[in-house]
């Protein structure tokens, strides 16, 4: 399920990012086989992934209930969501031989002052591309990021049901919290939403507010962030060479 950018800005924070003590700072069926010896990149998404990230996106939309959007939106749209967003939160495109092959994002959990430190994720695949460990790489690169910016937890919407999205979470460490009953209605019934969460550090008090993007991406652990999820497509595609 998509949660849609609401966003409050933050200030940037300048300085040495504070110590984390955390595993993620520290450390549907395929319509095409992928290329498993493919280029694999994992980096910020930009303006010009709009339009890809829009046609991963449409066929959720206007076929299924994983998405409660009803209106799939267009590239032009997706162009706003992704600025809106990236001053705060990451957004995330796995390429595979210069193609995006899915995509994974961080918005806010909640508007409140107190919820600052949580989030809410997504990740959307191409259909070519599921199942080779695009999903998993991109949430591993993004919970990594997010842990780097200070924020403490992940909540994941799952529209039920929807078992390959349960299992990618759980196995991504996610722990389910329970179901709103017939929360949304679309293409004709009732649909119930699962809630999943994710500790990306160990609780303690913060000492500020979430970092910026911009400051987590002028750091020089910036590459090795993004690379914790490209060693998971990786590894996943020696598997099946």
């Amino acid at each position: 399920m998509t949660i849609c950018p609401s966003i409050n800005r933050r200030a940037s924070h300048g300085g040495s990012s504070p110590s984390r003590n955390s595993a993620y700072y520290s450390k549907g069926r395929l319509k095409a086989a992928p290329t498993y010896n493919a280029m694999v990149r994992i980096r910020l998404a930009k303006d010009g992934d709009a339009d890809a990230i829009a046609a991963i996106y449409r066929p959720v939309v206007e076929g299924t209930a994983i998405s409660f959007e009803t209106i799939a939106p267009d590239g032009a749209e997706m162009s706003r969501r992704l600025a809106e967003t990236m001053t705060d939160y990451p957004w995330l495109v796995c390429e595979r031989d210069g193609q995006v092959a899915g995509y994974a994002y961080a918005t806010q959990h909640r508007v409140r002052a107190a919820y600052q430190w949580s989030v809410d994720t997504s990740v959307y695949i191409a259909d070519a591309h599921k199942r080779s460990g695009v999903g998993r790489g991109l949430y591993q690169s993004l919970f990594a990021i997010l842990a780097a910016q200070g924020f403490f937890n992940a909540f994941a919407g799952i529209a039920l049901p929807n078992p390959a999205s349960v299992a990618l979470h759980e196995a991504t460490g996610f722990e389910k919290l329970g179901v709103y009953k017939n929360v949304g209605f679309k293409l004709g019934e009732w649909r119930d939403v699962g809630w999943w969460q994710l500790a990306l550090q160990q609780t303690q008090v913060p000492t500020s507010a979430p970092l910026a993007l911009a400051v987590v991406q002028g750091q020089s652990a910036w590459d090795l962030l993004l690379a914790r999820g490209e060693r998971v497509v990786r590894a996943r595609a020696m598997e099946h060479a």
